[in-house]
């Protein structure tokens, strides 16, 4: 084995970003992810564990046979090491809790969108407690002011849809938010922000009523899409997305999105309504690069016993308690020849495999892999080029 070196200059630092498309579509109540339907496995009638359009954290608890050997879960032991879960607070964990009593939690952790929706003057804690987040955004547009002339978010009907960070990672791609409003297969209205500023403008069909409109704004941030057009979508129809036969109401964008999980309003079957939620996250990766030289007349030799002729004898035994290793050991010759006799004069040639990473302590600390062996020969010059995401 030889040690190198990597030089400051042979490492790079940089970061790579991803936006990862996801699609939301929302039909008679269900949600559905990337068009993904149910799954049917050996032991659950979905082999997520959790139901259609939500993700499982980790992939836990896949497709298990819970009646032969129940679901894994987390549990801690209360000890001197006073470790606790995040959601048991200090005075529970004190008070409630014997030192040797097992903490137990539950898989699988799951996440969807949700939606929640407000009336004129309805209690919104969720939207009070954006306050200053819409308030912060208002240098970018004043349709993100929490109270103004374009309208007051505290009191006026608002449709606020939660995005997890599990789909969208740091932030969501400004500008990659879409939505589309359908009333039995036919686009009604479509929102997108084309300025990639925030506001949702209605840009379909084309000539509709509300075109060109601001009906809500984007947290990308955050994770929230808060919707405030009110305008009718469509004529003379009234339909029942308050849950309430008698209080019917023309489709808007204050409805959009009825059905999804989390809903304020327990909502009846909406079969001639369906909604598509799209957008594109956006995860930086940190990834650091070094370059590994393999010069000339270096690596050119190998413990490997192959590496040795075949026949010689490699260990003279001088006593019972000492050997000496013969230093006349001549290498293999793999150089390829045209004939069969004489052979190709010999050349040292090793085939690299792997390099391995070393702390300064000479500590392993990584194992880079290539694909197939690379021939080196002692007037190769190789680079390997090695690449760690954090």
């Amino acid at each position: 084995m030889v040690l190198k070196r990597i030089k400051p200059n042979e490492i790079f630092i940089n970061q790579v970003e991803f936006n990862p498309k996801v699609h939301f579509y929302v039909y008679n109540g269900t949600t559905y992810i990337n068009n993904k339907n149910e799954i049917s496995g050996a032991f659950t009638t979905n082999v997520g564990n959790v139901p259609v359009g939500f993700v499982n954290l980790y992939e836990l608890n896949i497709d298990r046979n819970q009646a032969a050997t129940g679901l894994i879960y987390p549990f801690i032991t209360k000890n001197s090491s006073l470790m606790s879960f995040k959601t048991i607070s200090t005075t529970s964990f004190n008070s409630d809790f014997s030192y040797g009593d097992i903490l137990t939690g539950s898989y699988p952790l799951s996440a969807s969108i949700s939606r929640d929706f407000y009336q004129i003057g309805e209690t919104r804690k969720y939207v009070d407690a954006l306050r200053n987040t819409f308030n912060y955004y208002q240098y970018v547009s004043q349709h993100y002011s929490y109270s103004s002339s374009l309208g007051d978010k505290s009191t006026q009907p608002l449709n606020l849809i939660s995005i997890p960070s599990i789909f969208y990672g740091d932030s969501i791609k400004k500008g990659s938010v879409d939505l589309s409003f359908y009333i039995s297969g036919t686009l009604i209205g479509q929102l997108q922000d084309i300025k990639k500023n925030g506001e949702l403008i209605q840009v379909g069909p084309y000539g509709s009523t509300g075109s060109g409109s601001v009906a809500g704004v984007v947290l990308y941030n955050e994770g929230f899409i808060s919707l405030t057009g009110s305008w009718g979508l469509e004529t003379g129809i009234s339909r029942n997305y308050l849950n309430d036969i008698s209080n019917q109401v023309t489709s808007s964008w204050l409805y959009f999105g009825a059905g999804i999980q989390g809903e304020s309003y327990t909502l009846g079957n909406l079969p001639s309504s369906s909604f598509n939620v799209m957008f594109e996250g956006t995860n930086k990766t940190p990834i650091m690069s070094m370059l590994v030289h393999a010069e000339r007349g270096e690596f050119n030799h190998s413990t490997n016993p192959t590496f040795i002729e075949y026949g010689q004898t490699a260990i003279t035994v001088t006593g019972s308690t000492s050997f000496i290793e013969n230093k006349y050991l001549q290498p293999a010759n793999v150089v390829s020849s045209s004939y069969n006799d004489p052979e190709q004069y010999l050349q040292k040639t090793t085939f690299i495999t792997k390099v391995n990473l070393y702390d300064e302590h000479q500590n392993l600390i990584g194992v880079a892999k290539v694909s197939k062996p690379v021939k080196k020969t002692q007037d190769r010059d190789l680079t390997f080029k090695l690449k760690i995401d954090f």
